[in-house]
């Protein structure tokens, strides 16, 4: 049986929360990405409060969060950057957990560093296992996403990353199209998702990332293989099209919309797929460990 068509969502790219979600439903999207910045943790009656109204003006919007901390790494080799950075993601998952949130994603090892020669892979591997054991209790599932570069570009590491530390995965696919395991021919836009096809939950969906920002792909062609690759994940049925910018956003969305018509076609229907549902995820079962590469 087919599996139902994904929930398809945006990122918070306006500054409104009213006309993100007249744009998410004018595009029939079903949920928002919401990216929290450093500067907005604060697990205060005040923050909560801002956050519970901002995410009040997106309902009937399935709301899932990215944090998105340059510079900030748990795999710092810098004790003192280290516990800052476990620290401030303790706060923005106590802070999530209080507006209800189920899913957050977290990046590792390079964001917003031109370098990962200041990083340590045991701390990375220890940090990381400490927080999902930390956002499980608070009912959270951790998700890491494979950067353009560094340890989570390479797909060895980062199913080491997920196996080591119980994480879960959210595949960026322009992040690893650009990989430069992927670009050098060694590896596969797949081979991210071996052998763990069940830890992917979610998935950010555009061409390529390039120095101007994420881009859109102008034709079916440029995307379908990573579709397909997305479409045969058993629970990745979260696919935020992660453009910011309006005209990008709706290119993606003709260009998704053209994959579902043709899988439509390919399996003799007509009309949508099932309506979109978000399966229940496996609880995480974090594992201590760690490991070089």
């Amino acid at each position: 049986m087919r599996q139902p068509r994904p929930q398809l969502a945006c990122c918070n790219f306006l500054p409104e929360a009213g006309r993100l979600r007249q744009l998410a439903r004018d595009l029939d999207l079903q949920g928002v990405d919401w990216t929290l910045p450093a500067e907005a943790v604060a697990a205060t009656p005040r923050a909560e409060a801002e956050l519970t109204r901002e995410l009040a003006n997106l309902s009937p919007l399935e709301v899932r969060f990215h944090l998105a901390f340059p510079g900030v790494d748990l795999g710092a080799e810098d004790p003192g950057e280290t516990h800052r950075a476990r620290s401030l993601y303790r706060e923005a998952c106590r802070l999530l957990s209080k507006v209800g949130a189920r899913y957050v994603t977290i990046h590792l090892g390079g964001l917003g560093r031109e370098s990962s020669a200041d990083l340590s892979w045991p701390a990375a591997v220890a940090g990381l296992t400490e927080l999902v054991q930390f956002a499980h209790r608070l009912g959270l599932r951790l998700c890491v996403e494979n950067l353009a570069w560094g340890w989570s570009s390479r797909p060895r590491l980062y199913e080491k990353l997920l196996r080591l530390s119980g994480a879960f995965g959210t595949l960026d696919v322009g992040h690893a199209q650009v990989s430069p395991a992927v670009q050098s021919g060694v590896w596969r836009v797949e081979d991210f998702i071996s052998p763990h096809p069940d830890r992917i939950l979610q998935a950010h969906v555009y061409h390529v990332e390039t120095e101007e920002g994420h881009q859109p792909p102008w034709t079916l062609a440029q995307m379908e293989a990573r579709l397909r690759l997305l479409e045969s994940l058993p629970l990745c049925r979260w696919w935020v099209l992660e453009l910011h910018d309006e005209a990008g956003l709706r290119q993606t969305r003709a260009v998704v919309e053209e994959y579902f018509q043709l899988r439509a076609e390919e399996e003799g229907t007509r009309g949508r797929w099932p309506s979109a549902a978000s399966p229940k995820a496996p609880c995480p079962t974090p594992r201590e460990g760690s490991g070089g590469g």
